[in-house]
C-alpha cells in the first residue's frame, strides 16, 4: 500500500499537472485541431485557446504549490472546486449532447475522482497554523 505522505503527494501531483499542463499548451498551440478539430471557426478556436490558457494556469498553479504543498490548503481547495466544476459540465454535457471520446472520459476522471482525491490528500498532510492568541 502506498503511504500518502507528503513526498508522495508531491510527486502524484507531479504526474498528475502533466494533463492540464500538457492540455493547456496543446489546445493553446493547437486549436481544436487538438482535438480533432481542425478546421474549427475562428470565434470557436479563440474560446478554445481561452479555456486551454485557463486549463494551462491550473495546472501551473497546482506545480507551484508542491514545494511547500502543506502549507495550501486553500488553494488546493479552490483549484479542486474549480476543476470539479469543469468535471460536473462535461458530465452534463454527457447528458445533453451525447458521449464524447475516450480522452474527454479521461479527463472527467480527472476532473472529479483524482483531484478530489489529491485535495483530501493535501488536507492530511496540511500544517494548520496555530491562531495568534
Amino acid at each position: 500500500m502506498t503511504k500518502l505522505t507528503r513526498r508522495n503527494l508531491q510527486i502524484a501531483i507531479a504526474i498528475a499537472g502533466i494533463v492540464p499542463v500538457g492540455a493547456g499548451l496543446g489546445g493553446i498551440l493547437l486549436g481544436p485541431g487538438f482535438v480533432g478539430e481542425p478546421n474549427a471557426l475562428p470565434d470557436i478556436t479563440s474560446m478554445f485557446a481561452y479555456l486551454s490558457g485557463l486549463l494551462l494556469a491550473i495546472g501551473l498553479i497546482f506545480y507551484a504549490s508542491i514545494p511547500h504543498i502543506e502549507h495550501h490548503t486553500n488553494r488546493i481547495r479552490l483549484l479542486t472546486l474549480i476543476v470539479f466544476i469543469g468535471g460536473l459540465s462535461r458530465l452534463a454535457s454527457v447528458f445533453l449532447h451525447g458521449s464524447p471520446g475516450g480522452t474527454m472520459w479521461f479527463g472527467m476522471v480527472m476532473e472529479l475522482l483524482v483531484t478530489p482525491f489529491i485535495c483530501w490528500w493535501q488536507s492530511r498532510i496540511a500544517i494548520v497554523p496555530v491562531p495568534a492568541i
